[in-house]
This record gives C-alpha cells, sequence and structure tokens, in this order.
C-alpha cells in the first residue's frame, strides 16, 4: 500500500483589520456628497408648490410680461399663458419611488456570496440614504448582524459581551469570515488527499493481484 504525505496547508496571514476598515471608510465617505445630493433635491422639491393648486383670484396676479418665443427654437411646443401653471416632470414622485425602494432594498439585506467588506459597503450605502432606519448605534448593529450570513453571524455574537459598535461588529465579522474559509480549505484539503489516496489504491490492487496469479 502506497502512503501519502499529508502537508499541512500554510495559512496565509490574518489581515490587518485597522487598514481594511480605514479603506471602507474612505469609499464611504465619497458616497456622502451625492447622498446629500439627492437628498437637498428632494427637500427643495417638497418646498414647491402642487401644480394642481387652484391659482390666486386675477386681481392678486401681479402683471407678467408675455414671453416672448424663439420661433425657430420652440417651432411646435406650446407655450402657456402667463399666469397659468405648467406641469414639471414628476421628479418629486420619482425620488419618493427611488427611496421606498431603496428602503425595502435595505430591510431586506441579505450578505448571500457577498464577501463580509462588500455587504458592509452595500450595508453602509443604503444606511445613509435610509437614516430614518437606523437613529441609532444600537439598531444599525442589530440590522448588520441579521444582513451576515448565519455561520458568520453565530461567531460574531459568541461569547459574553456581543458588539455593541458596528466597528467591533465589523471586525468580528471579518475575523470570523477568515477562520471559516481556512477551515474550509483545510477541509478541503484532507477531503482531496482522500480522494487521491484511494484512486491509487485501486490503480495497485489489479497489478498485485496478477503478479500473485502469476
Amino acid at each position: 500500500m502506497v502512503c501519502i504525505r499529508k502537508t499541512a496547508p500554510v495559512n496565509p496571514p490574518e489581515p490587518d483589520l485597522a487598514t481594511v476598515v480605514a479603506n471602507l471608510q474612505r469609499q464611504l465617505l465619497e458616497q456622502q456628497q451625492e447622498t446629500n445630493r439627492l437628498r437637498e433635491q428632494l427637500a427643495q422639491l417638497n418646498q414647491r408648490p402642487q401644480v394642481n393648486e387652484v391659482p390666486p383670484p386675477a386681481d392678486q396676479v401681479p402683471p407678467v410680461a408675455p414671453p416672448v418665443p424663439d420661433i425657430p427654437r420652440n417651432a411646435g411646443i406650446p407655450i402657456a399663458p402667463a399666469g397659468v401653471p405648467v406641469d414639471l416632470p414628476p421628479v418629486r414622485e420619482d425620488l419618493l419611488e427611488v427611496l421606498a425602494v431603496q428602503q425595502d432594498e435595505f430591510a431586506n439585506l441579505k450578505q448571500g456570496t457577498m464577501t463580509v467588506m462588500e455587504a458592509v459597503k452595500k450595508f453602509e450605502q443604503l444606511a445613509r440614504l435610509c437614516p430614518e432606519l437606523v437613529p441609532n448605534e444600537t439598531e444599525k448593529v442589530r440590522r448588520m448582524m441579521k444582513m451576515f450570513r448565519t455561520d458568520i453571524a453565530k461567531q460574531v455574537s459568541a461569547g459574553s459581551s456581543p458588539p455593541t459598535l458596528v466597528s467591533d461588529c465589523v471586525s468580528r465579522a471579518i475575523r470570523a469570515e477568515y477562520w471559516i474559509n481556512q477551515d474550509k480549505e483545510a477541509r478541503a484539503q484532507i477531503f482531496k488527499a482522500k480522494k487521491e489516496e484511494k484512486a491509487i489504491v485501486k490503480q495497485t490492487q489489479p497489478r498485485q493481484s496478477a503478479e500473485m496469479n502469476q
């Protein structure tokens, strides 16, 4: 019987959590301006009067000079008379619909096949767009724990002191993912070695039988 020497897999160094978290925070800060711009635009639209409001009496409307259209440029475009409200594009409704979709996505966010860093990045993006769903640190940690895969969440919450801060929660999740992947890799190597050993045994058995018959 052929003996196979099994070599222990070389474990890569554990990731630098401080560097990983710092890179994630830097990426999230770059998205803050875009988020603020979207909410400022929505706030400005909420201050505009609705297009279906009743116009004021004619004697209260200040005199407005009639517009002078540029005929070649505005040919075929209807121009409303002075004092008559013109329908604006439904920008307000579009933004509200986008925010509703983002809230639903945030409420049902799951890690799935994403890595911890990918899931946390997605989580922070939606959290900035939906601050009303995470009003404090405790709620943010609770939703993040709900987002993680079951095997990672169990290790993150293990011990006598579950995480109460987002930074601690992320650090624990990164470490849990690292060791879970290491365990999977070790199991895969053992399974591969056993499979190769069985294949070699099957190949040598017919040869040994033939030699014995001779």
